[in-house]
């Protein structure tokens, strides 16, 4: 069994871990972390400190009534994609611990495909 890193547990949920393919689990939320352990398989887990922690990238649909997935991104090594079944509740004990400021919105369909349009005619612009 792996050892926690927490140990005082704010909040205990069901939630999918999506790195590759989607793992099915427990989401932990503690004063000294953010942790992910799969129902399956004990030796696959995911353990993210809240000093590792840069940033809280949440995507917000339908004016903020449904949130899909949020993801962590660490200082070090990368992106932590993931969903549960009460997403409200758990961003609200996340943001005891991070920064309301490093509690961000994904971008939306419209501005990654507007973002992309002007670096293509970038590019061209700057090659003629």
């Amino acid at each position: 069994m792996v050892k926690s890193i927490n140990t005082k547990v704010d909040l205990v949920i069901d939630g999918n871990s999506h790195m590759g393919m989607t793992d099915y689990g427990k989401i932990m939320i503690g004063d000294k972390g953010f942790e992910f352990y799969n129902s399956r398989n004990v030796k696959n887990f995911i353990q993210i400190p809240w000093e590792e922690v840069d940033f809280v990238i949440v995507s917000v649909l339908f004016k903020g009534n449904w949130i899909p997935r949020y993801a962590i991104k660490t200082k070090k090594n990368g992106l932590f994609t993931f969903s549960s079944k009460e997403p409200k509740k758990v961003l609200r004990v996340i943001r005891k611990y991070v920064d309301a400021d490093r509690i961000v919105k994904s971008l939306t369909f419209f501005q990654v495909l507007k973002r992309n349009i002007k670096v293509i005619f970038d590019r061209k612009n700057k090659n003629s």
